[in-house]
């Protein structure tokens, strides 16, 4: 089959994704190769459905025909059990963003720590990793944890509104990464936590138009500290904004936007993306005159 008789439908899942790049960087890049490509939102606000219908929604998309799905916060969790296998990624995580449907079966997979890795090693790639502060341990800070002890983070401190949840999640990573590695503890740490570490990583809704302000407070910020944010329109947020004005190295979160993208496009089409093409795109993308966007 040639490439230009091909033809995909997929889409993405979440709350408040109206302004969401993700969708033209996929049918931009199927443009540039010739592919029939659709990609639907499916959001949550609009259609007055809750988090929890993400797996009606997820079986009702396997009946059309869809190719996959895209699927963002607040699901990334919660589609779980909605689905028939997990990659190794998506299973060790506790996490998708991304819904392969064939062979009768919906297999999920993670693409948000592949991308938040690529877009470091891209923008940060010698920053210091000794000890670092992830701030938010939902589905999308999981996946940055991840991405953080596989490019040898020594210590990771995972702090959360919930200091249930972020301790499940560092127990998760010591799991996997060995004893040591992750400790869990409340949000109000932040500013012992982040005097001793080396740099700061954000991944809660903060700093998008609808969830406006900083994360943490601007005096735990430091010149000599690395600021690397997940929120990516605005990509200066209020966070990145602060951070570069006081002298820190920042990375915004167009990297990890783009690059989950291109996994995603590979993964829904077995057709390797131009990365470099989807960067150009995203930067004229990213200049429109919307508030925020998720991925």
């Amino acid at each position: 089959m040639s490439r230009t008789s091909q033809s995909f439908l997929t889409g993405l899942v979440g709350a408040g994704i109206g302004p969401s790049l993700t969708p033209a960087m996929h049918e931009r890049e199927a443009d540039e190769l010739g592919i029939r490509y659709l990609y639907r939102r499916f959001d949550l606000d609009r259609l007055e459905l809750s988090p929890e219908s993400v797996g009606d929604l997820v079986a009702a998309a396997r009946l059309a025909g869809y190719d996959g799905l895209n699927i963002t916060h607040p699901c990334k969790q919660l589609v779980l059990p909605h689905l028939d296998e997990l990659s190794p990624d998506a299973e060790a995580l506790g996490a998708v963003n991304t819904v392969v449907f064939g062979d009768g079966r919906a297999v999920g997979h993670n693409t948000d720590w592949s991308g938040f890795a690529r877009a470091f090693d891209r923008g940060l790639s010698d920053a210091r990793l000794d000890r670092v502060v992830l701030l938010g341990a939902g589905g999308a800070g999981s996946a940055v944890a991840h991405a953080l002890l596989t490019l040898g983070t020594t210590r990771l401190t995972v702090l959360d509104l919930d200091p249930e949840r972020a301790a499940g999640l560092a127990a998760s990573l010591e799991e996997r990464f060995g004893a040591g590695r992750a400790v869990g503890s409340a949000a109000a740490d932040i500013a012992a936590a982040v005097a001793e570490a080396d740099g700061l990583a954000h991944a809660t809704p903060t700093g998008m138009a609808a969830h406006p302000g900083l994360p943490v407070p601007a005096d735990v910020l430091r010149p000599d500290l690395w600021v690397a944010d997940i929120v990516y329109r605005p990509l200066e947020t209020a966070l990145v904004r602060a951070a570069r004005d006081l002298g820190c190295r920042v990375l915004d979160g167009g990297g990890m936007a783009v690059f989950q993208a291109v996994d995603a496009f590979r993964l829904f089409t077995g057709i390797e993306p131009d990365a470099d093409r989807m960067l150009r795109h995203f930067a004229t993308l990213v200049d429109a005159p919307e508030s925020d966007a998720r991925v």
